[in-house]
């Protein structure tokens, strides 16, 4: 395979494909156990952070990055949602086309998909929304005879770096210096929640500096409740106590707060003494908690109804947020597909079947669901006006399989149209036929019960007479113009996003549709009416 190159132009070692090449390991530069950053984090600290990232070495960056994620668990809570979220979605192979080397290509895709695993290998990578950036290691098997990932190694990275050139090549970390990653090798996310320099683009750098004010809170918090969550003690000594007493005293009022026990000398009191004023001060360590908390949930999940400290609000309102959520969802859903599609399909269809012209597609995301109230009132309205629906698409839309031979089927009502035929055919005269043709849910219906009437009165001996006749000629006349017009209204439809946009369509429309061709077919109907009229009376 010394012909095989990458998206890059590099050529493929298969030799390489074979190894591990970025495990850890017990000495050098990737070890498995980092620092601790987060300790004594200062503001100035943090900015010194923060700098040495986008100045080429992120190592204390990452690791605060992952220590966040360890401590603080609102933090924790909402990047486990947004993470999670686009893990469990959807995930489709779509072949580059319907020629048989093609769908071939898309099921050796889809047999890895197939191996259950993939959710937890796309958690692992969607690590990038945090940091910023994420590699994960392909190992290879060739045990079946064919190129298959054998599983996916999300990989620490602080054990990665970027060039220090353009600051957007994820190199590996060597004892000898950064190397560039071998190609088909690793599958390298880089989340864009910002524009600009990949290690600048994680979620972690914006929420580093409410995770540090929190902690300086949640601490001052800490010292109030310790200070005033029991009562303040006093102790009072007589006059005539001596330094020796006042300090048994003393240690008595110090160790009552922890020991709950103590002794004094007789003549010694100690008094409870409660601050009620004091306890409404602990409110505003709550208020800023809960605005930084806030600040977090926006920056993560670009919202706060659905976090635990939003405030109550109505259905518009909810509704709302979840449509911010949810443009989330897609964004995060179309990078990581990206990133599938080129460092893993493209890997696998080229080591089993060779460069291709094209290539499958992974698409992830939510199956739509339809509005089946609403699908459902736009075809009783529209189907009988000659709009032409696939039964397929309609059961797609509902999620409905195509019905097998002796499967059980949901039975039609009494008012289909085979009933309504069945009444016609049993029909005793020519009202009764009428009435049944009537009955039809389409035009198409009505005709076939009221030829089916005709037959049968004419095979009773009561051949139909003129008003029948004129009814089925004026039918046939009008049905050019009829048919041009259902597909006018059809093209509306297709074009129309809702109802309510259907129906300004039709009004503006309206005055513009021309209906010459079913006024001639009128007139022609009414003067034949007319002449029949005075044709019966002159006879009569």
């Amino acid at each position: 395979m010394a012909h095989l190159v990458d998206q890059y132009g590099r050529p493929i070692e298969t030799a390489a494909l074979k190894k591990e090449l970025a495990g850890p390991t017990l000495v050098g530069v990737r070890q498995p156990i980092g620092g601790h950053p987060a300790q004594g984090l200062t503001p100035q600290r943090l900015a010194r952070i923060l700098r040495e990232a986008e100045e080429g070495d992120p190592t204390r960056y990452l690791e605060l990055a992952e220590e966040m994620e360890e401590k603080e668990p609102h933090y924790f809570a909402v990047m486990q949602t947004r993470k999670r979220q686009v893990s469990q979605l959807t995930i489709t192979v779509e072949p580059a086309s319907d020629a048989a080397p093609d769908v071939a290509n898309a099921a050796l895709v889809q047999e890895f998909i197939d191996r259950g695993e993939l959710e937890d290998d796309l958690f692992d990578i969607l690590d990038a929304v945090g940091k910023g950036f994420s590699v994960t290691e392909i190992v290879w098997d060739m045990s079946g005879r064919q190129w298959m990932p054998q599983r996916l190694e999300w990989r620490h990275p602080q054990w990665f770096e970027f060039d220090r050139e353009g600051g957007t090549r994820i190199l590996r970390r060597e004892p000898a210096g950064p190397v560039e990653l071998e190609p088909f090798k690793f599958i390298c996310h880089k989340a864009h929640a910002k524009s600009g320099l990949p290690i600048r683009s994680g979620l972690a750098r914006v929420a580093a500096w409410a995770y540090l004010f929190k902690n300086y809170a949640v601490k001052d918090w800490m010292q109030f409740v310790e200070v005033y969550g029991q009562p303040l003690r006093v102790g009072r000594y007589p006059p005539s106590a001596s330094a020796d007493d006042r300090s048994v005293l003393l240690s008595a009022v110090a160790a009552i707060g922890a020991d709950a026990a103590a002794i004094i000398p007789e003549g010694m009191t100690i008094e409870f003494v409660k601050d009620a004023t004091g306890r409404q001060t602990s409110e505003i360590y709550r208020e800023l908690a809960e605005y930084l908390d806030s600040a977090i949930s926006k920056a993560v999940l670009g919202q706060t109804l659905t976090t635990q400290e939003g405030d109550s609000g109505s259905f518009a309102l909810g509704q709302v947020h979840d449509a911010v959520r949810a443009d989330i969802e897609r964004s995060d859903a179309r990078q990581l597909a990206a990133t599938l599609n080129r460092d893993l399909v493209r890997p696998i269809v080229d080591l089993n079947r060779g460069p291709q012209a094209a290539y499958p597609a992974i698409r992830i995301g939510r199956d739509e669901q339809a509005d089946v109230p609403k699908l459902a009132e736009a075809l009783a309205k529209l189907v009988p006006l000659g709009l032409r629906v696939r039964q397929g698409e309609v059961r797609a839309k509902l999620g409905l399989e195509e019905p097998e031979d002796g499967d059980e089927l949901l039975a039609p009502s009494a008012s289909s149209p085979e009933d309504a035929r069945d009444a016609a055919k049993k029909a005793s005269s020519p009202e009764d036929a009428r009435d049944a043709a009537d009955e039809a849910s389409s035009p198409e219906d009505a005709r076939d019960a009221a030829g089916e009437v005709a037959a049968t009165a004419a095979a009773a001996g009561s051949p139909p007479g003129p008003a029948d006749l004129l009814a089925d000629t004026l039918g046939d006349a009008a049905q050019p113009e009829m048919r041009r017009l259902v597909e006018q209204i059809g093209v509306m439809v297709d074009r129309a996003g809702s109802l309510e946009e259907l129906r300004e369509m039709l009004l503006a429309a309206f005055p513009r549709l021309s209906h010459d061709g079913l006024g001639r077919a009128l007139e022609q109907g009414l003067a034949a009416a007319a002449a029949a009229g005075r044709f019966d009376a002159a006879g009569a």
